[in-house]
């Protein structure tokens, strides 16, 4: 996510691309129109599958640019896979989606970096440490270690949670240690990585993880306004925010509020769900970036982000018992599930979702994501338990 939008080669070249270039790989993935919500789900977790099959390791593959092959294994990502394969374990009742996490997770720990911290960007010979991969991975780790312990992963997790508080400054925010991908300025979505230090922390009976992560959101709530918006939050344009990482927000705070019991967590992530109600329209569509007073800061949809606030609705419904967010989590739904490919012959798009919609969007241009795929399953799995 973090290496996602900064400058490549292909993205330049993606960015060149003609009005009929773009139309012409955008072709190539063909939204179904189709609403047959088991036929969806499979589809979406049977690339995740193959996505992570695609390569010499157990890590799960970036992507896959529009008629290109599969990418380098992503760390980052893979990391919050793993507990969505525990789900699909237990949905399908199949005990190789487990497996798949736990190679997952080994492979996790086999790459780890010498000071604790999990790389930026894809695989690569060259690390760097990111504080928000770091905790991308301590979600998985924290979800192996609650469905059966093993001594490898406990001392991964250990690491990266020293790691990250040493990192922390003492208003709880991460100034040190960011991606080199990320600007620095700009990572008011870490509170993410908080739930994962606060997850481990939990799985590892650690109470100064489990502090680290309430300072960081407390921290975040200072960078809140009054309608939900979030400062100091996006990989390029601060003012006016993905909604990927505002996603990544609501996430966190959820996800700590609900280890914690703080309460005023959740609620600031619900003032940020509720506006995001009102944004939608009718159709599904959410727009891929918000001004400050929530209008729509871009014409395409950020795939990615929906799916994310969809899961997020799914968790308040279950809190508050509001029957919109169920609503709400019904029609982003099903707004991703008439732009999913699943008829394609390709096998390395059928079931892939692309970053945006149209494809040529800003965010993922002309890729098919893996997290953007997580999510959506995470989203149907929500709605299909909560109903």
């Amino acid at each position: 996510m973090l290496r996602l939008l900064r400058t490549s080669v292909s993205q330049a070249v993606g960015s060149a691309l003609s009005y009929a270039e773009r139309l012409k790989r955008g072709g190539l993935y063909r939204a179904s129109k189709t609403e047959d919500f088991n036929r969806h789900l499979d589809e979406a977790s049977h690339w995740l599958a193959r996505a992570q099959d695609a390569g010499t390791n157990r890590g799960i593959a970036y992507g896959a640019d529009l008629g290109g092959p599969f990418l380098e294994s992503y760390p980052e990502t893979t990391g919050y896979i793993i507990p969505t394969f525990l789900e699909l374990s237990k949905h399908y009742g199949d005990a190789s989606w487990k497996s798949r996490a736990v190679d997952a997770g080994d492979w996790e720990s086999s790459i780890q970096m010498a000071d604790g911290a999990v790389m930026g960007g894809m695989l690569n010979a060259n690390p760097t440490p990111a504080v928000f991969n770091t905790g991308m991975v301590l979600l998985g780790w924290a979800a192996l270690l609650r469905d059966g312990p093993r001594d490898t992963w406990t001392e991964s997790a250990n690491r990266a949670c020293d790691w990250l508080l040493r990192m922390q400054d003492q208003d709880g925010s991460w100034r040190r240690g960011n991606s080199a991908f990320a600007k620095r300025e700009m990572t008011t979505y870490n509170v993410k990585a908080a739930w994962g230090m606060c997850e481990a922390g939990k799985a590892l009976g650690r109470d100064d993880a489990v502090s680290g992560a309430m300072r960081n959101a407390e921290y975040c709530l200072t960078q809140q306004s009054p309608n939900g918006w979030f400062a100091n939050n996006c990989l390029t344009d601060s003012s006016n925010p993905l909604l990927h990482t505002t996603a990544y927000v609501m996430q966190g705070l959820i996800g700590i509020g609900r280890l914690t019991g703080r309460t005023d967590f959740i609620e600031g992530a619900e003032r940020t769900a509720k506006s995001l109600v009102k944004a939608m329209a009718v159709d599904g569509f959410i727009p891929g970036r918000t001004r400050p007073d929530f209008s729509a800061g871009a014409n395409w949809c950020c795939l990615t982000g929906s799916a994310q606030t969809g899961i997020v609705w799914g968790h308040l419904y279950e809190i508050t018992g509001d029957r919109a967010y169920l609503d709400a989590l019904d029609r982003v739904n099903r707004y991703l599930m008439r732009h999913h490919d699943i008829g394609n012959p390709d096998t390395t798009l059928r079931g892939g979702v692309p970053g945006s919609w149209p494809t040529w969007g800003e965010y993922g241009r002309l890729r098919v994501l893996n997290w953007a795929t997580n999510f959506f399953v995470e989203s149907l799995l929500m709605q299909k338990r909560l109903a």
